[in-house]
């Protein structure tokens, strides 16, 4: 099955994860993370395939997560609350966010993709 990736085209991260799976010959759809934002419902299966933390999937170096002080509301928002956020904004979102369905790797590390996608 083909990878999704979730990504923003003037994402530096992003560039060097879809540079990696050209050069690794690996398919996948590419998806841009703000003119289509994952919906609350499939960020809500990414974040529980991924096994990580609602907070791991905020671009938490991002102009919009600053603006908006995301940071200092986060702990008191439930984890309902932050996919909402999350899904409100592709801005907010880490990226890439990669999945074949089953499992899900959030940014770009070349060490975990290779152990993950190959």
């Amino acid at each position: 099955m083909a990878l999704t990736v979730y990504q923003y085209p003037k994402c530096g991260t992003c560039r060097k994860a879809l540079k990696w799976l050209d050069e690794e010959g690996i398919d996948y759809e590419s998806i841009h993370i703000v003119d289509q934002p994952p919906s609350k419902k499939e960020l809500t299966k990414l974040i529980e395939k991924s096994g990580l933390l609602v907070k791991k999937f905020f671009n938490t170096s991002g102009k919009k997560y600053r603006e908006l002080g995301v940071k200092d509301k986060l702990k008191d928002m439930s984890d309902e609350e932050q996919i909402e956020l999350l899904a409100s904004d592709g801005m907010l979102i880490k990226r890439p966010i990669t999945t074949d369905g089953e499992k899900v790797t959030v940014g770009f590390k070349e060490d975990l993709f290779s152990d993950t996608w190959k």
